[in-house]
């Protein structure tokens, strides 16, 4: 191979590896004695979101905008996948003093 097309093989190969997304994290909040801890989390979309609830109460996680609404049974966890980029402020509908913020990445 002329030494010509064996940088230009080198370069689409690295070019292509810098295109590869990068595989979806798994985020986890915890409910735990009335509160969502972290009450901030970045994420992306695409990410799993694992809510931990290990109170003995069941709790929602309910987006004021209407992106989601997940329902977390006492001492349960439930998973959900992020479909939409934003920052997101959302809380528990049983009880509504439970706030926290997420924020989306395309």
């Amino acid at each position: 191979m002329r030494p010509g097309r064996y940088r230009l093989l080198v370069a689409a190969l690295l070019l292509g590896a810098a295109v590869v997304p990068a595989p979806a994290a798994t985020i986890q909040i915890t409910i735990d004695n009335l509160v969502f801890a972290p009450a901030e989390v970045s994420a992306k979309v695409g990410d799993t979101v694992e809510w931990i609830n290990k109170d003995v109460f069941a709790h929602t996680a309910t987006a004021r905008n209407g992106d989601f609404d997940v329902a977390t049974p006492p001492k349960q966890t439930v998973t959900s996948v992020l479909t939409k980029a934003g920052s997101v402020e959302y809380y528990c509908r049983y009880h509504p003093n439970m706030k926290a913020v997420l924020t989306i990445a395309p």
